[in-house]
């Protein structure tokens, strides 16, 4: 576990911690994590889930969308205006995604909205995660606007390796319920 920073010098470690971790343990922590994620309840349960798309060496959340989908979930994708501002907006399939303005793929401008207060279950991004749910994310705000709107099942997904002991904490920041790394699952 790491130690407390301030939230500018925790995304600068975590970066260099991320990009020295070894090729073959983040695949076997991606394929962990998917176990992991599919085997929750409240997953099981969901019918309407919102999942970033992971882009680089993030815990990988796209073979998570590919079940859902296989599953008849209906799966969202953020769609990020400037600002901060974010909707969840559904696709049928991943080739619908298309890259946005911040480069990740998204969904077209012209997909469904689906309304926060439908969401079952999220799975939030974040750089790394504190025991106590609260996460070092990337600093846009995006999620820490949108959580607040909804009462969805909240999951960060982590590295064990990168868990924190603590983290900054500011008013705005919201704790996901949950979150899974490749070894464990802890409940909030």
């Amino acid at each position: 576990m790491m130690d407390y920073l301030s939230k500018k010098s925790q995304r600068e470690r975590l970066h260099q911690e991320v990009a020295l971790l070894a090729d073959d343990y983040i695949a076997e922590s991606n394929a962990q994590l998917l176990r992991r994620v599919t085997l929750l309840e409240e997953y099981a349960a969901a019918r309407n889930i919102m999942i970033y798309y992971s882009v680089k060496r993030e815990p990988d959340t796209i073979r998570i969308a590919e079940d859902a989908l296989a599953a008849k979930k209906t799966v969202a994708f953020p769609y990020c205006y400037r600002g901060g501002v974010m909707e969840a907006r559904f696709v049928s399939c991943l080739s619908e995604l298309e890259e946005s303005m911040l480069g990740i793929p998204a969904p077209p401008d012209t997909a469904q909205i689906i309304a926060p207060s439908e969401l079952d279950f999220i799975i939030v991004p974040a750089l790394a995660y504190v025991l106590n749910g609260y996460r070092i994310g990337y600093g846009g705000g995006y999620y820490d606007r949108f959580l607040p709107k909804t009462n969805a099942f909240t999951v960060g997904l982590a590295r064990e390796c990168l868990l924190m002991k603590a983290a900054p904490k500011e008013p705005h920041d919201i704790a996901v319920n949950c979150i899974v790394t490749e070894s464990a699952v802890y409940r909030i």
